[in-house]
């Protein structure tokens, strides 16, 4: 196989026409193929290779020697996908908005992980709450979850049945299984039903029978980095492959370090009162007051009457301690087998383990966190039958938040003389009594006595060098009790079974596919998660029905799509997702397309919005599905805090319905085609509208719903923590009434000048329509509004490949259920140099991510994501 300077194509891919049977070319551009299918008369081959235009050749007889030229294209001409309407099509000639990664482009990641290389991409956001753990969004509404962007390897679901989120691709396929990754910008419930509300990410991974052989890639780098990925496939006969993908990564991760203030800490930064910082965790306020009750000993100071004092929590490093190694550590085998020549069964497994930061209402250490899947599929080129099965399991995962209020709980003094004390009473009543002594000192001030006291304080705290820190941590990460211990206990099933069928529905370019899905989650916690109290896993099931059909008209210049899915739920009422489209083509090859559409799509509440159930003490976190909830804010409608003088009681008071469905309409524009023989442009722009938004809060009520009474409010704070009484601080989730309008346009370029040089560029906005939401309304749109990337690559003197891609965002607030605030804009430079050797079938590698080390906080809370530049080798023996 050679391009037109006859330079050696490996990887390109040689099927026969309307089969699944293929191969691909070694190192030198070579491939066998045995043709049995020539005893019944002519065969034709379908030749592709990612930037050169694909050939078919029919041959009659064998040939021992065939020497195939490939003409060089730019590769979105030639490029196909499977994802935008789930049957194979020209790229070009998609409805949607939708990107596709090669595996040549895969191989030039320099990322630690693959998936924050996606944010390269027009109108994608990527945010690395560690190393190895990155969500990744569209169109705004970016969290460090990624709940609204489903991931899917070769159509399974990657999420975890627990969460209902995807961790990165940290349990997901080696780089070097990726035949290609797809991604769907905006809704796409249509085809995909529940949580494809922002896009669809799609990792298709390599078929045993075309890519054969053994592939190792090992690499080395800062921060103690080491990555080591194998991949072997073996066609056994003409008829058996195999495949086995094995990989292992370790580095030092991450570490969050943000001292400022957290936008719900009384108290600012350097306050000598002690304020809550963005990066400790599970910092203590306490509020001196005058009350009786609430004395400390000896008297409270009249000067600290009203005045909070916060405990410092410890920081990311000190609370994760010995767990900074980030890990990823994944197996998978697989058995095809083709019944005939156009029908191919698959038998999987697959084994993932990870240890990384993740980061919701609090930030997680996910300490040999992982998930174990099978897969049984029958596919031919009309349809499918697939079912999977995917079991997640916690190893020994802990909340930092938890950790750090533990250890401040954990007692100090157990033989005082007003009986055991914390830490946490031992600071507060320490600071009061160095305050009393401080101000008493001639020309003090009440400044200065404060900071004396804070001193004097903060010398009683727990050291994370004390020996007894190790041992209360390791004591209270192996207790998985809510309230007790800080380690996370969730172990749940997803079953999903699907099928597709495509048809031809006419002789006049009428096309209809039909299909449907049926999913169950089987949910454990063992009760310290989810409401299983009676130790019998809780059922919760989805199931629905699509269909498309497609209409080519003008000589097939013009293709019209009207799409539609209905699902059902245990929980909520049905939802219906339908999408219409136009696609225009004209211009020699069509390659000049417009498309327009409309789509509608929705979120289902996680199974933890749905059944979460855990009682940490101090609040009890409840899901949302019963008949909802009545209680008491902690401020009014004008933002009064409970508790101020001649405002009643009734003014405190809210109800949260039970959960609905999240919603989007979506409408948008777009072109992708050729504008110039070697420049290519996609561009896109869209309006929004979303509702039912899911959110959260705290507030005080009766755990079965219903609204306290006055009587059970007026007992204050001592029953809101005590077990046994109906009346607590709940946590919980609820929609949100407010309509949130948005749109944005991307456009990207690519201009082919040479094949040892291609430029790209693209350049995003995102706007969020405030003009009908209130001044206080939090959106949690969390994208910057403007963002753009320039970038080049190519590979020079045949054997010399590069890639260079510089990005930056600009600085936006962000609002996340942890803390909210604002992050600075931030760039990042990511290189990679491969230099290959055929003969040897070896690639030596090198590359960085965020080549200059630069500033680089991708969401609030987060770490800086700094420089990671490595070494590496890359072979590949067919």
């Amino acid at each position: 196989m050679r391009g037109e300077e006859g330079e050696v194509l490996p990887g390109a891919t040689i099927f026969i026409k309307g089969s699944f049977i293929g191969t691909s070319t070694n190192q030198l551009g070579q491939f066998h193929m045995q043709l049995l299918q020539l005893n019944k008369g002519s065969v034709t081959l379908v030749v592709s290779f990612v930037g050169y235009e694909s050939k078919e050749i029919t041959l009659t007889e064998a040939d021992h020697e065939l020497i195939i030229d490939l003409v060089p294209s730019p590769a979105a001409v030639s490029a196909t996908v499977v994802s935008a309407s789930r049957v194979e099509e020209n790229i070009l000639r998609t409805s949607v908005t939708i990107d596709k990664v090669s595996s040549a482009q895969i191989e030039r990641i320099s990322t630690p992980e693959v998936l924050s290389a996606l944010g390269q991409l027009p109108g994608v956001d990527v945010n690395s709450a560690s190393m190895l753990f990155t969500s990744v969004s569209t169109r705004g509404f970016n969290t460090a979850k990624s709940e609204r962007v489903i991931q899917l390897v070769d159509y399974m679901d990657t999420a975890l049945p627990s969460l209902n989120l995807s961790p990165g691709n940290l349990v997901g396929i080696p780089e070097l299984d990726m035949e290609s990754i797809e991604l769907i910008h905006g809704p796409a419930s249509a085809l995909y039903g529940a949580n494809a509300l922002s896009g669809v990410i799609l990792f298709n991974s390599k078929d045993p029978f075309v890519y054969e052989g053994l592939s190792v890639r090992l690499r080395g780098g800062q921060r103690s980095m080491l990555d080591g990925q194998l991949r072997y496939a073996k066609k056994l006969s003409q008829k058996l492959a195999v495949k086995f993908n094995a990989s292992g990564f370790q580095a030092n991760d991450w570490i969050a370090t943000n001292r400022e203030a957290a936008s719900f800490s009384l108290n600012p930064a350097g306050s000598p009162l002690g304020y809550d910082a963005v990066s400790s965790y599970g910092e203590l306020s306490f509020q001196y007051t005058n009350n009786p009750q609430r004395q400390m000993p000896g008297g409270t100071h009249p000067d600290l009457y009203g005045k909070t004092v916060y405990m410092p929590g410890f920081t990311e490093a000190e609370l994760i301690g010995p767990d900074q190694k980030t890990k990823s550590y994944r197996l998978q085998g697989a058995v095809s087998y083709l019944l005939k020549a156009n029908l191919q069964l698959t038998l999987e497994a697959k084994y993932a383990t990870g240890t990384s930061t993740y980061q919701n209402i609090s930030r997680f250490r996910i300490k040999d966190l992982g998930t174990k899947q099978y897969r049984a599929e029958l596919k031919s080129s009309k349809g499918f039958i697939r079912a999977y099965s995917t079991e997640d399991f916690t190893g020994s995962s802990y909340e930092l938040t938890q950790l750090s209020a533990l250890l401040l709980h954990s007692t100090a003094q157990p033989n005082s003389p007003y009986g055991p004390l914390s830490y946490a009473q031992v600071y507060f009543s320490t600071y009061n009594t160095a305050y009393k002594q401080a101000i008493q000192q001639a020309g003090t001030t009440p400044a200065q006595a404060q900071s004396l006291a804070l001193q004097a304080a903060t010398a009683t705290q727990l050291k994370a060098t004390d020996p007894r820190f190790g041992e209360l941590r390791s004591q209270l990460i192996a207790d998985d009790v809510p309230g007790r211990g800080a380690q996370q206990n969730f172990n749940s099933f997803l079953n999903d079974i699907s099928t597709q069928r495509s048809f031809r529905a006419s002789d006049f370019g009428t096309d209809l596919i039909v299909g449907g899905a049926y999913r169950e989650y089987r949910l454990g916690s063992g009760s310290k998660l989810f409401s299983d109290t009676d130790g019998q896993r809780i059922r919760n099931y989805e199931f629905g029905a699509y269909s498309q059909l497609t209409q080519t008209l003008m000589h097939d210049q013009l293709k019209l799509a009207l799409a539609g899915r209905v699902d059902y739920f245990k929980n909520f009422s049905p939802a219906l997702s339908p999408r219409a489209s136009a696609v225009y083509s004209f211009g020699p090859d069509k390659r000049h397309n417009f498309r327009a559409s409309y789509s509608a799509a929705y979120r289902s509440p996680s199974q933890l919005e749905q059944y979460g159930q855990s009682d940490v003490t101090t609040f009890i976190v409840l899901g949302n599905i019963g008949q909802g909830f009545q209680g008491y804010g902690f401020t009014d409608a004008a933002g009064n805090p409970y508790g101020t003088p001649g405002i009643p009681l009734s003014a405190f008071a809210i109800t949260l319905p039970k959960l609905r469905l999240e919603h989007a309409q979506t409408a948008e524009v777009g072109y992708k085609g050729m504008i110039l023989p070697k420049l290519y442009a996609d561009v896109s722009y869209f309006r929004s509208i979303y509702n039912d938004f899911v959110g959260a809060r705290t507030f005080a009520g009766n755990v079965d719903g219903s609204r306290p009474t006055q009587q059970q409010i007026d007992e204050g704070l001592p029953t809101l923590s005590d077990r046994t009484k109906p009346t607590r601080f709940i946590f919980t989730w609820y929609n949100h009434d407010q309509q949130v309008r948005t749109q944005g346009t991307t456009l990207g370029l690519a201009y082919q000048l040479h094949k040892a040089v291609s430029l790209t560029g693209n350049y995003s906005l995102n706007v969020l329509d405030r003009r009908n939401l209130p001044a206080d309304f939090q959106t949690f749109f969390n994208t910057p509004k403007h963002k753009f990337n320039l970038g080049a690559n190519g590979t020079v003197a045949q054997n010399l490949s590069y890639s260079v891609n510089y990005r930056w965002a600009q600085g936006h607030r962000q609002e996340m259920p942890f803390v909210s605030g604002t992050i600075g804009s931030y760039r990042t430079t990511d290189i990679y140099l491969g230099y290959t050797v055929p003969t040897l079938g070896a690639t030596f590698q090198a590359g960085a991510s965020n080549l200059f080390n630069t500033n680089n906080i991708q969401i609030i809370g987060g770490p800086q994501i700094g420089r990671l530049a490595f070494l590496g080798v890359l072979v590949n023996v067919k």
